[in-house]
């Protein structure tokens, strides 16, 4: 990879910090193979200029607490302290997305940023943060470049948030967690979606792009919501390009991370979601689109609630407050959470994750072409997809560890036959 000078470091004070309750099991699962990094992309209107980009990393970074981290561990926990470190190296991309971030070759920061003509990715170990937390830095990130690059916009020279960002970094899933859970969720083993794998460490990328006027139309049309529509067509697309229409024993189960802030008033950086199943079960052969849209729809509405999320959380948390857990050593915490993580990996067939509508401040959004986020790969989820909102845009993009595209060749041409205007690319690497 290619780097640029980096500006001198700033002093700060030495802090320690707790990983959040979802954070914890990041570090114990995290291979090369599954990553557990994904990726938050801006495309500019002009290329980008690397030395003006390292500059406003070094300017944004000391404003965010939870960036600025390196992981350590500890007898019980991991647990982050500041990282004393410079910045990490802006570097232009030449690799896939999403790949291992090693701390030891990174600054032992566990992010890193990367540029390729005119586009700018932020890729994030998802124990620092979750998308919302990610997309905040990235904004500021592209704030400040876009102030260097054009000081007509503001003094470039002094860093000022955004009237709009928070840097807030409580742990919200203690903040709000209310009782113990009476009992688990149940689960169940799902349908694993198989095929021709790509060699380790790579994956197939394809974004949709689609006139977001037109997806709420449909939508709207369908009687559901946007997020109901977009994964219902997923299914119907696994059910008719991988199943081919045939029954199946196991449902197709999809995983769907749900935002808590709006649920809490919550304006945390850090981690706080917790994750539902969009569920259809193929018991017949002659489900028609409407019917799989209608079990997803109604498995989603039926699961997030806030009574519902609620109850998710107490379970999750309930585990780390448990005082004879709190006790145990992390080397034999390590063994129990993975044995934990494979026996519910195998509850879930995908997984699908809508950052929204997002929203620059002008006049920054005049020089942002677009947004995307791609999610790596996890054990027994070889189909994910990522849903970002821009302007009148919806980028629908699909990770895929294996070679076939028929499921992506349905759901882009049910969008069409909808009435959405759709056009689709790919990073290359089905043609290699």
């Amino acid at each position: 990879m290619k780097s640029v000078k980096r500006q001198p470091k700033r002093i700060r004070e030495a802090r320690f910090d707790k990983l959040d309750n979802t954070a914890n099991l990041f570090p114990v699962i995290a291979s090369r193979k599954s990553s557990n990094v994904y990726r938050i992309a801006a495309t500019l209107t002009e290329e980008i200029q690397p030395e003006k980009l390292q500059q406003a990393l070094d300017m944004v970074l000391p404003y965010f607490d939870v960036m600025h981290v390196r992981m350590k561990t500890g007898v019980f926990w991991y647990y982050f302290e500041d990282n004393p470190n410079q910045a990490p190296r802006v570097m232009q991309e030449d690799m896939g997305p999403c790949q291992y971030i090693n701390p030891l070759l990174n600054r032992e920061y566990l992010f890193r940023v990367l540029y390729y003509e005119r586009r700018i990715s932020l890729e994030v170990f998802h124990a620092l943060t979750d998308g919302n937390g990610a997309l905040m830095f990235l904004k500021e990130l592209v704030y400040q470049y876009l102030r260097l690059v054009h000081p007509e916009i503001g003094n470039s020279e002094r860093m000022e948030l955004h009237e709009e960002t928070t840097v807030d970094r409580e742990d919200s899933y203690l903040k709000h967690y209310k009782r113990p859970a009476k009992k688990s969720y149940k689960t169940e083993k799902a349908l694993v979606i198989r095929g021709e794998m790509f060699p380790r460490e790579y994956f197939g990328i394809m974004h949709g792009y689609l006139h977001l006027p037109d997806v709420k139309r449909v939508a709207k049309q369908y009687g559901v919501t946007v997020n109901q529509y977009l994964l219902g067509v997923f299914a119907w697309s696994v059910y008719k390009g991988y199943m081919h229409s045939i029954p199946h024993r196991r449902p197709l189960a999809v995983c769907v991370p749900v935002n808590l802030r709006p649920y809490y008033g919550s304006a945390t950086t850090k981690n706080f979601f917790a994750v539902v199943s969009a569920m259809f079960r193929a018991e017949r052969e002659d489900y028609t689109f409407e019917e799989v849209l209608a079990q997803v729809a109604e498995s989603l509405k039926s699961q997030i609630t806030k009574e519902h999320l609620e109850e998710i959380m107490a379970y999750n948390v309930s585990n780390e407050k448990n005082k004879a857990l709190r006790a145990t050593p992390l080397f034999i915490k390590n063994i129990a959470m993975k044995i934990i993580y494979q026996m519910s990996a195998k509850a879930n067939s995908g997984c699908v994750t809508n950052l929204g509508l997002v929203k620059l401040a002008s006049p920054y959004d005049a020089y942002v072409e677009s947004l995307y986020a791609t999610l790596s790969m996890s054990k027994n989820q070889n189909l994910k997809a990522a849903v970002v909102s821009y302007k009148d845009t919806l980028v629908f993009t699909f990770s895929s560890a294996v070679r076939e595209v028929d499921v992506q060749k349905v759901f882009f041409r049910k969008l069409a036959e909808d009435g959405i205007d759709v056009s689709v690319e790919t990073n290359g690497v089905y043609y290699e």
